[in-house]
């Protein structure tokens, strides 16, 4: 939906630009073209998350929405957001005379483009709703994506507006050179925002913090476990996850007692956190973990049934 309703926008922005001579407009054309571009990425971005784990990629493809994220936050930096201040500068530099008529059509498309911008971003709200939390919590970075840059659509269309509304009162350009100059702003920040989530996610985001700390109580609560030397975890996708534990188990149990209780407490980690794809558990001792620092140490190496053998 949001893509389609770009492609319209995006073509009627231009048009309208053109026939008026509008920086303003002209900035909010290079915003749906880029906003266009990404909704592409990110249809690509759900279409590759989705396939299944394979030998060179054991984890799976969830990673896949991050990095099409990434390339998303991007065009809105280059397309719009540099765009926007182009024409910003050149609209304080020579400024420009607009007809009547050129105002009205101008006028005339970005309502039309705040109609459509509007029932886009309230489609995306309902389904940030659907999906348990609210704008504040969405954690599909394609969804995030849209709905940032369906708010910014929204708010440069009114900036947009303001200035060449007031261009046609006072005859000054400067209105809309400023108003694009804002518009490319606002672009710049949501660029920047979503490219610092795509990147925290890329190079591998923990769980969240009140999740961890459950789990790190259950394994506490194990009468087997004597200490919890370490606890990893890291998103693969935005429904999976991959927890990693090093632990220190009570003396005097022999390897098949080691093995049942692995087995019953990956069971346990994975009831209460189901999007726990691999679970590693990694059997030590602790005074062997009493390393001096910046000593390496193995990865977490797996046992029981659940994240490989």
């Amino acid at each position: 939906m949001a893509l389609a309703a770009n492609l319209v926008i995006a073509v009627a922005k231009a048009v309208g630009g053109i026939f008026a001579g509008s920086p303003a407009l002209l900035s909010e054309a290079a915003h749906s073209v880029a906003d266009s571009l990404n909704e592409v990425f990110l249809l690509a971005a759900l279409r590759r998350s989705r396939r299944p784990p394979d030998a060179r990629h054991p984890f799976g493809y969830g990673k896949e929405r991050f990095f099409w994220s990434l390339l998303a936050a991007v065009g809105i930096f280059v397309m719009g957001g540099c765009f926007s201040f182009f024409q910003g500068f050149e609209a304080l530099k020579g400024g420009s005379e607009e007809k009547f008529s050129g105002y009205v059509a101008g006028l005339i498309v970005l309502g039309v483009a705040f109609v459509a911008e509007g029932l886009s971003l309230l489609r995306a709200v309902r389904q940030a709703h659907r999906q348990g939390g609210g704008v504040g919590d969405v954690q599909d970075p394609a969804l995030r994506t849209v709905l940032a840059e369906d708010g910014t659509a929204v708010l440069g269309v009114t900036f947009a507006a303001i200035g060449m509304a007031l261009h046609m009162l006072t005859g000054q350009a400067v209105w809309e050179g400023c108003a694009s100059m804002v518009i490319g702003a606002l672009l710049v920040y949501v660029a920047y925002r979503l490219g610092r989530d795509a990147r925290d996610q890329l190079i591998g985001e923990a769980a969240d913090p009140e999740l961890t700390a459950r789990i790190r109580e259950l394994l506490r609560a194990q009468p087997e476990i004597d200490s919890v030397e370490a606890l990893f975890t890291m998103k693969t996708g935005i429904d999976s996850a991959l927890v990693a534990a090093r632990i220190d188990l009570v003396p005097g149990m022999d390897s098949e007692e080691v093995e049942e209780v692995a087995v019953r407490i990956k069971r346990s980690v994975a009831e209460m956190f189901p999007d726990a794809g691999q679970i590693f558990l990694d059997v030590t001792d602790r005074d062997a973990s009493d390393r001096p620092p910046g000593e390496a140490y193995e990865s977490p190496a797996a046992t029981g049934e659940r994240g490989g053998a």
